[in-house]
């Protein structure tokens, strides 16, 4: 069955447009690697290293160069009309790229690269920025994750292809290779004459300074902290990815002990793992961005990682992928490079979709030039921390494997450090999702940005966990003190961002603290649940909410979320049959339904009408699993 995505004009035509153009990329860069290392070096005697390095700083040069001119260029251009513009030049490009292969002037054709990695910086603002013009917030994970998705394959495409064109051989590989050129430039083009409008975010000059513009969009970048924070995160993806994919040929020749098919497989399972990341990514996400999976494929891709640097070397030299399919070691590292993938595809998503919605409209193209920008300079010092690891420390391969995995796992831990929330209302998630059967209704009314106060009829001591782990953003709530102070899950209570309070009779300002608690919450933007009931339902129906909704409200209006949550009465957490947490668990995977409703507008909510709402999703929620509150 086809995404529905890729059935409309809004999504499918740019899709098709650049993961045609990263095919062409590809297909053109290989190429010219293959010609030049088995037909110019023999031929005229060109030194092979100082040509492959030469080729390298000439693709990677125009992200340095051109990338903040790009940004400024999509952010003050119609995207379409910009778009349709750069693929004109990659048809110029690859039409010059074509004569230069067929009259074999390998000189032209190290200029033509330069000119391609000028065209592709130039793009890859357009590439992010134009998504959240065709797509709404709640669609761009899965528009970013198909864009990965058609990128990552293009790459690896792209590579196979080249090498079966060179093999050819004389006039045949010469002209099938300019013919593939020009066609592939040519459907970029027409694919690119569906893309939709999508204005420009300001008006004003493009002024050709490429350093100092450079050094402008960094400034930028660096004034908004969550925005920067995400492009260090996907620069470090890419210094990674670099590192693994640079050492690729020599850790299939000294290690795997295969030749070059294999080298074509271990990279197809590392591609299809990045595409197969980001589609779960997506699923994982249901609409929303996820924060919390990010140090998760960090995770992934650390521990394939370390799996691969513990690899023993396959016995045998220069084996073909026939004979290493019957060898089980050749399959775990198969596995291992698929599984980085698939951790790189779980990560990077996020990090894209965080700098579109964090990112100003008039300059989030801007923004993805600052990312392309430090994506090239990581990509280079990962040509360096190379050569000093595996050549002035005379380290092994596997040593490098496992320090990439070190560097892996730490980024992991940093990333849970500084936002833990995130990843524990994950962690949270796929806990209840294991012990009971979920149904969420309304995910989408809590506000993808802002303060909102969530609130809830209270079954048992899982309400928490559940609304937690259901609701799409993190959430604040109000809990008992005694059990917040509890020795062995206060560590819990911490991360989570609980507040507690102690009634009046205890401690007579412990709800006057709390009440600021969640005042400071709200006025920081953040989402805070509410039980109005105050107290756990002794018989399954929904008690007289209390005025401690109304004195939050009158010091903060913020939008109400009404839910409803059925299924627990009667589970070991709830009053039914003695008090909670006295009886022995009956049941496993019950079925358990939470329904979001409406949000009531600021100013709008009354005590009343917001039981009355809760009261009637609470309904909805029980017919829905065919259960009673009785």
């Amino acid at each position: 069955m086809i995404p529905r995505l890729l059935t409309q004009r809004r999504f499918a035509p740019f899709f098709w447009t650049q993961a045609l153009g990263a095919f062409n990329d590809n297909v053109f860069k290989n190429v010219l690697l293959l010609l030049l290392t088995f037909v110019a070096v023999p031929r005229y005697g060109w030194d092979t290293g100082l040509l492959n390095n030469l080729a390298a700083g000439l693709f990677i040069l125009p992200f340095l160069l051109f990338s903040a001119w790009g940004g400024l260029l999509a952010d003050r251009l119609d995207k379409r009309r910009l778009v349709r513009r750069l693929k004109v030049l990659e048809l110029v490009t690859m039409s010059m790229a074509a004569a230069a292969v067929w009259y074999e002037a390998y000189a032209v054709l190290l200029a033509l690269l330069f000119m391609m990695g000028t065209q592709s910086a130039l793009f890859g603002p357009v590439k992010y920025a134009i998504l959240p013009q065709h797509l709404s917030p709640t669609e761009l994970v899965k528009g970013n994750a198909w864009i990965s998705l058609g990128t990552f394959l293009s790459i690896l495409l792209g590579t196979l292809l080249a090498g079966v064109l060179a093999s050819l051989g004389g006039a045949w590989a010469r002209g099938s290779i300019a013919a593939t050129l020009v066609v592939l430039a040519l459907l970029g083009l027409v694919a690119s004459l569906w893309v939709p409008s999508a204005p420009p975010s300001q008006m004003g000059a493009t002024p050709w300074r490429p350093w100092r513009g450079g050094r402008e969009v960094m400034r930028d970048a660096w004034r908004q902290p969550r925005v920067f924070r995400a492009l260090l995160g996907i620069s470090l993806f890419w210094f990674l990815g670099a590192c693994y994919l640079t050492q690729l040929p020599a850790w299939t020749r000294d290690v795997v002990h295969g030749n070059e098919s294999v080298v074509s497989a271990l990279l197809g399972a590392f591609a299809l793992g990045v595409g197969a990341g980001a589609l779960l990514c997506a699923r994982l996400s249901a609409g929303r961005l996820e924060v919390g999976l990010i140090p998760a494929g960090a995770v992934l891709f650390g521990l394939a990682g370390l799996d691969l640097g513990l690899s023993q070397p396959l016995a045998g030299s220069s084996t073909g992928l026939a004979a290493l399919s019957l060898s089980p070691g050749f399959w775990r590292q198969l596995l291992d490079f698929a599984v980085i993938g698939l951790g790189g595809g779980v990560y990077i998503v996020p990090l894209y979709t965080l700098i579109q919605l964090e990112s100003d409209d008039d300059n989030r193209a801007r923004m993805i030039a600052a990312n392309n920008i430090l994506n090239a300079l990581f990509m280079v010092l990962a040509a360096g921390f190379g050569v000093v690891v595996l050549s002035v420390l005379d380290a092994s391969l596997n040593a490098f494997m496992l320090t990439l995995s070190a560097v892996s796992l730490t980024l992991a831990a940093i990333i849970l450090c500084m936002v833990p929330r995130p990843a524990l209302r994950l962690s949270i998630f796929v806990l209840i999702r294991v012990l009971y059967r979920l149904r969420f209704r309304g995910r989408q009314s809590v506000p993808a940005r802002g303060a909102a106060l969530v609130v809830c009829n209270h079954v048992s001591f899982m309400d928490a966990l559940i609304l937690g782990g259901g609701c799409p953003r993190p959430l604040r709530f109000l809990m008992d003190r005694p059990i917040y102070e509890s020795r062995w899950l206060n560590w819990f209570f911490r991360i989570a961002g609980a507040i507690p309070v102690d009634s009046e009779r205890c401690d007579p300002g412990g709800v006057r603290r709390a009440l600021d608690e969640v005042s400071h919450a709200l006025r920081q933007g953040e989402v805070v649940m509410l039980f109005p009931e105050g107290r756990l339902t002794p018989d399954g129906e929904m008690q007289r909410f209390r005025r401690g909704v109304d004195i939050i409200l009158a010091r903060d209006p913020v939008p109400v979320v009404p839910a409803g949550l059925a299924g627990l009465w009667g589970s070991w957490t709830s009053n039914r049959g003695g008090k909670a947490l006295t009886k022995w668990p009956r049941r496993f995977r019950a079925r358990v339904a939470l329904h979001f409703g409406d949000p009531i507008p600021v100013g709008k909510a009354k005590r009343a009408d917001m039981e009355r709402r809760v009261s009637e999703l609470k309904r909805k929620a029980e017919a829905e699993i065919g259960v009673t509150s009785d």
